[in-house]
């Protein structure tokens, strides 16, 4: 009989599910709040409400494009955490819903795992081990994959993460929400050497970007009080120069993992990995350095169901599923 999982995904501002057969992903069908832009920043009340209104309809084109009905369902995998608590909810009660009614298991999955998993939905694959940086909104981390189901984060930021940062600073210069995607865009047309800035220093692989956006802000309003348009007669410049300077400080704290677990296959996953600096500088380290690197398409680093289909496929070989009574978990531990 065929494996086949229909997974969900709500932890956040996107409404994802997809159908997952015997490990190989079938679809991806996400619905992404537009709400949200007006407000600067992620709502998660408004959040929570528009999971609720596409939850359904995705579920049923997931389902109906994968020509999946009911009957042929093995088990409902949902985002179990970390995340939003009221947009975990939603994908949550959904989730136990279904496989109370259809009398199937439930397998809850940890998002920032499926971020590091979506590198096997399609090849080429990474071999173990290899070291993943998982970079989002909310999640900043060096993790080593030894195994589908046996990862070790290595380094994390301590506040921050750099999705924040890179939002943040838009933020200063006037971009609206979300405003990674915009420096990613303005970037290419400046000058990455115009400015620099300090850096925050941490033991070890852990990161802070906190104190990035204090400087940038600090930055800016020195640089306005010679000249009140100094923002937008140097916006592509400052795009620039502020992506170089997160970029780097990522790649510094690879290359130091690199180094001490002697591990030369690397990944990078999750929403910023979509940057097309971050990926720049990247492949221009693999080649100097000798690493072999994977880097999901595009479709599958931001949050989506299909890298919770794909990671909930292992667990469910693995004989991991959650019970009926399984909760939310904002802050799920690694």
């Amino acid at each position: 009989m065929k494996n086949v999982i229909l997974a969900i995904e709500s932890s956040c501002d996107e409404t994802s599910a997809s159908i997952c057969i015997d490990g190989k992903v079938m679809n991806n069908v996400i619905a992404t709040q537009e709400i949200h832009s007006k407000y600067g920043g992620v709502v998660p009340e408004l959040a929570s409400r528009a999971h609720q209104q596409a939850i359904g309809p995705v579920v049923k084109e997931a389902m109906g494009n994968a020509n999946v009905c009911m009957s042929d369902l093995s088990a409902i995998a949902f985002t179990q955490g970390p995340g939003l608590l009221g947009a975990l909810l939603v994908g949550g009660a959904f989730a136990k819903s279904m496989a109370l009614a259809l009398d199937i298991p439930l397998i809850g999955v940890h998002h920032m795992k499926a971020h590091i998993l979506a590198h096997f939905i399609e090849d080429p694959k990474p071999k173990f081990p290899f070291l993943c940086l998982t970079v989002s909104g909310g999640h900043t981390q060096i993790v080593r994959v030894d195994d589908y189901l046996e990862m070790t984060v290595l380094g994390q930021t301590t506040d921050d993460a750099v999705g924040e940062a890179f939002d943040k600073c838009a933020k200063l210069m006037g971009l609206p929400y979300p405003g990674g995607p915009l420096i990613d865009k303005l970037a290419k047309e400046g000058n990455k050497d115009k400015f620099t800035f300090n850096e925050t220093s941490m033991p070890g692989l852990d990161y802070s970007f906190s104190g990035i956006k204090t400087g940038f802000m600090n930055f800016l309003n020195k640089e306005k009080m010679k000249d009140s348009e100094f923002i937008e007669n140097n916006k592509n410049d400052l795009c620039a120069s502020i992506q170089r300077h997160l970029i780097d400080m990522l790649m510094e704290k690879v290359e130091l993992a690199v180094k001490q677990e002697g591990v030369n296959q690397v990944a990078i996953a999750g929403g910023v990995s979509a940057n097309s600096g971050l990926r720049e500088k990247f492949e221009d380290m693999a080649g100097d350095k000798g690493w072999k690197t994977f880097i999901p398409r595009f479709e599958y680093c931001t949050d989506n169901a299909g890298m919770i289909g794909m990671t909930a496929h292992y667990q469910w070989l693995a004989g991991d599923t959650a019970p009926l009574t399984a909760s939310p978990m904002p802050r799920m531990k690694f």
